[in-house]
């Protein structure tokens, strides 16, 4: 029993080292293309800064938070302010990722229990910050759409230079809609062999609803061959 016990926990451990590849592993070829994201994003609208960032799917378990956490490390990395909010309010991830509590975060913080400040992690990763989700509301959309979602938006557009969120999947339910709404930009997480063509082009349809500037797609978890050995894009 014991010994199960140990390799569940290394378990545990090696996931979350994947989860954070760019900052474990940052000479890995997956972290270099969580890099080339980035730089795409920076160059893709040259006449205007993006410094907030909405990141979904179509559906659920297609490396979405895994891409989220990366590519706020890896920002992070250029000596950035970054801030990873998971705004995911009905299943967050983030203080699983991070190993942080999950007892103060987006939730306190809208619901004017805490202050950002006081609510934002440090990480392990220089430069690197985490609001987590904080209890589990009732009303996730609601609490999205509030006026105080935008007061504290453009609190947290002031206090740093990146703002990445983490949002459920677009067709499950409108969060993620209305939260590429009020930021910069949005960018849609595609599985390969997983997402469907048609639920990737109906999330594409809602997020234009939405009046998000969506910058892309990234292809997810996408077999390549090189030479004599096989990585996955962004594996979860």
């Amino acid at each position: 029993m014991a010994r199960k016990k140990k390799e569940q926990k290394n378990d545990k451990i090696l996931t979350l080292r994947r989860r954070l590849l760019a900052h474990n592993n940052p000479k890995d070829p997956v972290t270099e293309q969580y890099r080339t994201i980035r730089t795409n994003i920076q160059f893709s609208r040259a006449d205007e800064e993006i410094k907030s960032l909405v990141l979904t799917s179509s559906g659920s378990s297609e490396g979405k938070s895994t891409t989220a956490a990366n590519l706020a490390i890896v920002y992070s990395q250029q000596g950035l302010n970054v801030l990873l909010v998971d705004g995911d309010l009905r299943k967050p991830t983030a203080h699983y990722t991070f190993r942080l509590e999950n007892h103060t975060g987006l939730t306190n913080v809208l619901t004017r229990q805490s202050a950002l400040g006081q609510a934002v992690q440090s990480t392990e990763v220089p430069n690197l910050y985490v609001l987590t989700s904080g209890p589990i509301p009732p009303n996730p959309a609601e609490l999205l759409a509030s006026k105080q979602m935008g007061e504290v938006l453009g609190e947290m557009n002031g206090q740093f230079d990146m703002v990445i969120f983490d949002t459920p999947p677009v067709l499950a339910v409108a969060d993620a809609q209305i939260l590429a709404n009020q930021v910069d930009a949005s960018i849609l997480i595609v599985s390969s062999s997983k997402t469907e063509k048609d639920a990737a082009l109906k999330a594409k349809d809602l997020l234009a609803q939405a009046k998000s500037k969506l910058l892309g797609a990234v292809l997810n978890n996408r077999k390549i061959e090189k030479g004599n050995y096989y990585y996955y894009y962004g594996n979860n």
